[in-house]
């Protein structure tokens, strides 16, 4: 998990504030640009749930054929 927080960090889509606590803690938020993919991924969500059937149908099947 740190290494995917540095990495969104390192890309910019994730801030990180270290608070003045003992022991230290560190806070995560999204930075302008993660914020700018809600819209994109919610897109992406919703046609994930639209279609979850199918998608399911569709992997049960490829397994029936390579499994023959």
């Amino acid at each position: 998990m740190t290494r995917s927080l540095r990495r969104l960090e390192c890309n910019g889509m994730i801030v990180r504030r270290v608070l003045p606590t003992s022991p230290v803690g560190v806070e995560y938020s999204l930075a302008p640009l993660g914020a700018s993919l809600r819209d994109p991924f919610g897109r992406l969500y919703d046609w994930t749930v639209t279609n979850a059937d199918e998608i399911r149908a569709d992997q049960l099947a490829y397994d029936q054929r390579v499994q023959s």
